[in-house]
């Protein structure tokens, strides 16, 4: 509670309404206590009198005695409340301020350059300092300040093997060996062949080359001496008259041979140069004065590009696409080995699926019925939808087996292909069956799409696979694979229902 004075007013006193001394309302006394310390009386002595302005009244009387006005701890506040400041002093508390922002800041730098912005707080000099300037309204002019720049954040994976590095690695190991592991290289190369081992894994596994390493130097030099023998037998001699009917026989398809080269993939520079088109001619040539119950069947010179490009990419650096290689820059030395593996290569390949090209090709009829049959059994709505729209199995899957899917993908896919054909048995002529239910499922919601028969058969003959890279063929391969454990196994599948 607050005490109030008895002392009667003087009316003779001039000084106003308050007076000095004694209790005036709103005066506390002192109150003990373990939450009231004692209060701190400020001093009145003649320093203090001193520093106030002469002109007094009544009301600083009144302010000595009312300490609930004000808290103990703003004293200083009360005394820097009562000193006069100049311009010069504002201006010099502004500049220590900012000069002592910047050593520290500087100091912050040198320290630790990878902390976060920090909270910049600068502290106010007090008004008896040793600076003698007023309070510290100096932190408000530092305008010039910017945050520091923040460092990019960078996040660190931890090191890991390289999957592709590894797989090399893998082939290395096992081509390297005494005598290749057949089953092993074809369990690696099932799901792609590195760039680097692919050339020499192709003609392993398609049997060009002998398991045996000490065995496979002297069966290249024997093989490629082989061919360039059937060369100068044949082709160099084709426009002498001895030679001229079998080089123009209708049944061979010879003259086929000059007008199917040029076609081949015209977009890529590579197959429009005359000294590829030379090779191929010479390739196809040979081979089909080789097997004269088939001949030269359109479609064959599409199966020598995949071996052509593989085994070119051994003598090109990988930064280059082989597609768009001159080969002008090679020595004729090195196309020589190139042409003489890809007809070996090609050959082999051929061997196991010639019926394709026999008369009236028989291989591919049966073929065609059994991707019918088989999508009729996993894919009824699309089935149906080509029946009704009296679209024939024949009219777009013919060309899917003739060519082994090499005009409905890029090249890049086909090698990526023919890396599983390769591993798998008999895969271009068994697994490739598979490959192609998976690929006409694949689109089957864009076939349903089409309400006629223009329409869908303009589709499939254009389907969408420009942009197709490993991914996807993964994808078709790993869908086949599914299909061929369903029915490779169980062929009464594939029969028709009597």
């Amino acid at each position: 509670m607050s005490a109030f004075s008895n002392e009667p007013l003087k009316d003779g006193n001039k000084s106003g309404f308050w007076k000095k001394g004694g209790g005036f309302p709103g005066s506390i006394k002192p109150v003990y206590g373990a939450q009231h310390p004692p209060l701190q009386v400020m001093p009145k002595g003649k320093e203090e009198r001193s520093k106030m302005s002469n002109k007094r009244d009544a009301f600083q009387d009144f302010e000595n005695n009312t300490s609930d006005a004000w808290d103990d701890g703003d004293d200083d506040l009360l005394i820097m409340a009562n000193i006069q400041m100049s311009l010069r002093d504002v201006r010099s508390t502004a500049q220590a301020v900012m000069e002592n922002h910047s050593k520290q800041f500087s100091a912050q730098n040198q320290q630790s350059s990878s902390n976060a912005i920090k909270e910049h707080v600068t502290a106010i000099p007090s008004a008896t300092s040793s600076h003698g300037a007023g309070p510290g309204v100096g932190v408000r002019l530092n305008r010039g300040w910017k945050p520091p720049k923040s460092t990019p954040i960078r996040f660190t994976k931890e090191a890991v093997p390289d999957r592709e590095a590894t797989k090399l690695e893998k082939f290395r190991s096992v081509l390297a060996g005494p005598n290749t592991d057949l089953d092993e290289l074809r369990k690696l190369s099932w799901s792609g062949i590195p760039k680097l081992v692919r050339a020499t894994a192709w003609k392993i596994l398609s049997g060009y080359l002998p398991a045996c390493v000490d065995r496979r130097e002297p069966t290249l030099q024997r093989k490629r001496h082989e061919y360039f023998g059937f060369i100068e037998q044949y082709y160099d001699t084709r426009h002498q008259e001895i030679h001229q009917d079998t080089f123009r026989q209708q049944h061979l398809g010879l003259g086929t041979i000059l007008k199917d080269i040029p076609r081949m993939t015209s977009l890529a520079h590579l197959f429009q140069q005359k000294v590829v088109q030379e090779i191929f001619e010479r390739i196809l040539y040979i081979w089909a004065i080789r097997h004269p119950a088939s001949g030269y069947v359109q479609g064959i010179n599409d199966l020598v590009t995949p071996f052509f490009v593989v085994f070119l990419s051994e003598f090109i650096d990988n930064d280059v696409e082989s597609e768009n290689f001159d080969l002008c820059q090679l020595p004729q030395e090195t196309l020589n080995i190139i042409e003489a593996d890809s007809f070996w290569c090609t050959s082999r390949l051929l061997d196991g699926i010639q019926d394709n090209y026999t008369f009236a090709q028989p291989g591919i009829q049966m073929k065609v019925n059994a991707l019918k049959e088989l999508i009729k059994r996993i894919d009824v709505p699309l089935y149906k939808h080509l029946e009704e729209h009296c679209v024939e199995f024949l009219q777009f899957s013919f060309r899917w087996m003739n060519n082994i899917l090499m005009r409905e993908i890029p090249l890049r896919c086909t090698i990526r292909l023919w890396d599983t054909y390769q591993a798998e048995q008999n895969g271009f002529a068994d697994f490739h069956l598979y490959v192609c239910a998976a690929f006409l499922v694949r689109f089957t919601q864009d076939v349903l799409r089409e309400q006629d028969f223009q329409g869908i058969l303009m589709f499939l003959q254009n389907l969408p696979t420009h942009h197709w890279q490993n991914e996807e063929i993964g994808e078709l391969l790993a869908e086949a694979y599914k299909l061929k454990y369903m029915f490779a196994d169980a062929p009464n599948h594939l029969s028709k229902k009597k």
